[in-house]
């Protein structure tokens, strides 16, 4: 128990911390922590990542079609009857991502994508979506089909153009919820002269509030990329954060309260080609 596993190196990235035997060692000792300790329980991952739900919202606006959404009460079960029912009913599940199910018929495709109990889906051909809605509330007790617009925190607006997708409710609550509704705002996220490192001679801060505010920023990347380097870099220090870090995390908090209404727009148009861009 009192094995102590030193590295001569910090990793820069995950890529490096597998190189390292004692990073290794170390991971796994603290998993083996968690199952002896009876913390957590490893189960098969029904849930599909943000990110996936925004490469749909974007394929959705590259084929041109709406998407819509039902729920029902969740069971523990629920996945395995809904999976098994849909194979059954000629759809493919996705190998990568095996919440999303795939139907073809023709040139058309209905997609299915499954979140706990909720259910977003579209089709090249709207008649799809029609039937599936009858087949689900035949064998479920599912609610009508609606229009998806609000989905795990993310506002979703879809029209002629393409789809916009923001968090500004979220965000509101964010700043309510640590005190940072009041005060002026920044016009970027970071100071381009700032060091960020471990400041261990800085007076330490409260950890738990630190960690906090992190995760919650983390989830707001969702819709708000230009935060996301940043946010990243702050992470980083969250087992011994300092004062210089908690002021960087709250000039991101002031510079979100000037961009409430920041988001991501997915164009309709017929280029699906991924482009990047550096300065």
């Amino acid at each position: 128990m009192f094995t102590c596993f030193i590295s001569q190196i910090e990793p820069k990235d995950v890529s490096q911390a597998l190189d390292d035997t004692h990073w290794i060692q170390a991971m796994q000792e603290e998993l083996n922590q968690f199952e002896r300790n009876k913390v957590w329980e490893l189960v098969q991952r029904p849930i599909p990542r943000l990110e996936a739900i925004r490469i749909l919202l974007a394929y959705s606006c590259f084929k041109n079609f709406k998407l819509y959404q039902m729920d029902k009460t969740s069971t523990r079960a629920w996945y395995d009857r809904l999976s098994s029912f849909l194979l059954q009913n000629g759809f493919i599940r996705g190998k990568v991502d095996t919440t999303l199910f795939v139907f073809e018929k023709g040139q058309d495709c209905l997609l299915v994508q499954i979140y706990v109990d909720d259910i977003i889906f579209g089709a090249t051909n709207d008649s799809l979506c029609k039937k599936f809605s009858n087949l689900m509330q035949g064998e479920f007790e599912m609610s009508m089909m609606e229009e998806l617009n609000f989905f795990l925190g993310l506002q979703i607006k879809q029209c002629q153009e393409g789809i916009y997708i923001s968090q500004s409710k979220y965000t509101k609550e964010l700043l309510k919820k640590f005190g940072i509704e009041e005060g002026r705002t920044v016009s970027t996220p970071m100071a381009t002269n700032v060091k960020i490192d471990k400041d261990e001679k800085g007076k330490s801060v409260d950890e738990s509030k630190y960690r906090g505010m992190i995760g919650s920023l983390l989830y707001l990347t969702a819709s708000r990329p230009d935060i996301l380097h940043v946010v990243c870099l702050c992470a980083r220090f969250q087992s011994n954060p300092k004062e210089s870090h908690m002021s960087l995390v709250k000039r991101i908090f002031r510079y979100v309260k000037g961009t409430i209404q920041y988001g991501l727009f997915y164009p309709k148009n017929e280029n699906f080609s991924l482009k990047g861009y550096s300065d």
